[in-house]
């Protein structure tokens, strides 16, 4: 352990001699349990494959599950499963052996694909916001309004809008001088963690990316908000105690993975730009937990609160089980 800390120190030395490398120091003041915080991390990773890749699996294998939200939930699916491999292995070599070192272009690609991806999720929730509204307040007209062909939009417009918002950034950064040190105080190339090392005037830096979380943070979570008020003005309405618990509950999963979601990422985003006073490695631990629980919990949530999936899921170990007796006789 003692070498590992050892070697963290060392290595931000040596990237003052080479501009174009970055030094991903981990989580300061918190280096001799950065063994101990490679378990969850670990974890998480191994959960986030395992659960989103048997969600995808288990929506492809069973056309009763061919369905606009379960296809939605199959690109939230895909979006944490990608934004899982930009951050874990990387993270996982610096908790395992201080190997922070980072090329500037990797760096600038790590923090597109993580900001970019983050910015998907958050317009697929807010598309399943809308499935859920459609399913509750016009169930008439759902098969009519979320076609194939809407939903293939959606998913084209998910990838367009977190790609084209987040395409500024690491140009804005390309032109940004870092005359001082290379030594990010992170686990990832985080926006705001890299701007802060630069010299010059940072403000288009900030100003952008406040702009660029506002937008897709508070957009998203109005529009969601609104949905969910209809929703529930909608259900007061019926008059059968049974149908409005059998219509909040098709919900309960989306609110579970919305809160999942927004509750560390708005922590993180207001922990950042206001809690001057919070201390580094809280900052930090705030950040990695918006990127690794929400990946890792969301199939979890849709595996045990969605009968449809946990009955598939069954069947698959059900005939797992009947394979292995009938190969072991």
């Amino acid at each position: 352990m003692s070498s590992n800390i050892d070697q963290t120190m060392e290595f931000p030395n040596h990237t003052d001699l080479d501009p174009s490398i970055f030094f991903l120091l981990g989580i300061p003041g918190l280096e001799k349990f950065h063994m101990w915080l490679s378990l969850p991390v670990c974890c998480l990773g191994t959960a986030t494959i395992v659960g989103n890749i048997t969600i995808l699996v288990v929506v492809a294998t069973e056309p009763a599950l061919h369905k606009p939200l379960y296809l939605f939930l199959c690109m939230l699916s895909t979006i944490d499963l990608v934004a899982s491999f930009s951050t874990v292995p990387k993270l996982l070599a610096i908790l395992w052996c201080g190997a922070g070192h980072i090329s500037s272009s990797a760096c600038l690609a790590q923090m597109f694909f993580i900001h970019a991806f983050c910015m998907m999720e958050s317009t697929v929730l807010l598309a399943m916001a809308f499935d859920r509204y459609v399913a509750i307040c016009h169930p008439l007209r759902y098969s009519t309004i979320l076609t194939d062909t809407v939903i293939a939009r959606i998913g084209v417009v998910a990838m367009m809008r977190g790609s084209l918002l987040m395409l500024p950034c690491p140009f804005l950064i390309g032109r940004l001088s870092f005359c001082q040190s290379h030594v990010i105080p992170h686990t990832y190339c985080e926006h705001m963690a890299v701007v802060k090392l630069a010299c010059g005037d940072t403000r288009p830096n900030r100003v952008y990316g406040l702009t660029a979380a506002l937008l897709v943070i508070g957009v998203d979570l109005f529009c969601i908000s609104l949905s969910y008020a209809l929703i529930a003005q909608a259900v007061l309405r019926l008059s059968s105690q049974e149908a409005r618990s059998k219509a909040l509950g098709t919900c309960g999963s989306h609110v579970c993975v919305i809160l999942i979601s927004y509750t560390p990422a708005l922590f993180s985003f207001f922990t950042h730009r206001f809690g001057h006073h919070v201390p580094l490695h809280i900052h930090i631990l705030l950040a990695n937990v918006y990127l690794l629980f929400p990946p890792a919990l969301n199939p979890v949530v849709y595996g045990v609160k969605t009968r449809e999936i946990r009955e598939r899921v069954a069947k698959v170990f059900q005939w797992g089980q009947e394979t292995q007796l009938k190969t072991s006789k």
